[in-house]
């Protein structure tokens, strides 16, 4: 990777014109500017496509309807000129420090593979915000790692090298519509992907999903269906047992693979 790696922004946007424009604003305040940001405009009916197109981000068109499928196309398409995949929401809202920091630390840790952080909820109640950040995203950080011995990746703030997307693109659930996206990407990785949270690389994002008891259960249910759609995969007895396969096994170039700790 060249000491300025390239950076892809992929954004999933499906009939929300107002938050991506906050959010299209905030990427273009960047202190270290995104080499290309990718909206990918998932059968939207409202005018999301020409927001985008307004603030000069790529515009692919998704008419499956689902966060996965407009996801992965988004990653596809980075894959032809950047080195880092990066990806947030339309109603993300990045630090102006965003991608800079993201570039630093793969800069800075060749083994990095995927760094993802945390979440500051906004629009909300003080106790939806605080719900959401320590019982929602925070929850899920600490009991998915607990059980798949690797951090979370949270899809409204994460990036990772184009090298992990190209080992797992045909692996992971893309056309399914009903699971969590980014739990679904979590469960495919291993330790040796180099996986880092950072709890500084905070993303202030929409209360959006804390503010209905109907839409706050439809996604924790969507947790039980993610890890059904790829059992066993998610089996800490599968994982374990792969990652004792691959500690046993040489990589590509004949040397064993080093052995990484989960969560390094």
């Amino acid at each position: 990777m060249p000491l300025a790696p390239r950076v892809a922004v992929v954004i999933p946007c499906r009939n929300d014109a107002v938050y991506l424009e906050a959010c299209l604003a905030a990427l273009a305040a960047q202190t270290h500017p995104a080499d290309e940001v990718i909206v990918v405009d998932n059968a939207s009916s409202d005018d999301s496509a020409a927001v985008a197109r307004r603030f000069g981000a790529t515009v692919l068109r998704e008419d499956e309807v689902g966060i996965w499928p407009a996801a992965a196309r988004g990653y596809d398409a980075a894959l032809e000129g950047a080195d880092i995949i990066a990806r947030l929401d339309a109603d993300s809202r990045p630090h102006p420090d965003w991608v800079a920091r993201l570039v630093r630390a793969f800069v800075a840790d060749p083994t990095l593979g995927v760094l993802t952080g945390g979440a500051e909820f906004y629009g909300g109640s003080p106790l939806q915000n605080y719900l959401g950040e320590r019982w929602y995203i925070g929850g899920g950080h600490y009991w998915i790692r607990k059980w798949l011995g690797i951090p979370l990746v949270f899809g409204s703030n994460f990036a990772m090298r184009t090298r992990v997307w190209e080992r797992v693109r045909d692996q992971v659930d893309r056309g399914n519509a009903r699971i969590h996206d980014d739990l679904d990407l979590t469960i495919r990785l291993r330790s040796s992907d180099g996986v880092r949270y950072d709890p500084q690389l905070r993303m202030p994002v929409s209360a959006r999903p804390v503010q209905t008891l109907g839409g706050l259960s439809r996604r924790v249910f969507k947790v039980a269906s993610t890890f059904a759609a790829s059992w066993p995969e998610g089996a800490a007895w599968r994982r374990a047992e792969l990652e004792g396969r691959l500690r046993d096994e040489p990589d590509a170039d004949g040397e064993w693979a080093p052995e990484l700790s989960p969560g390094s």
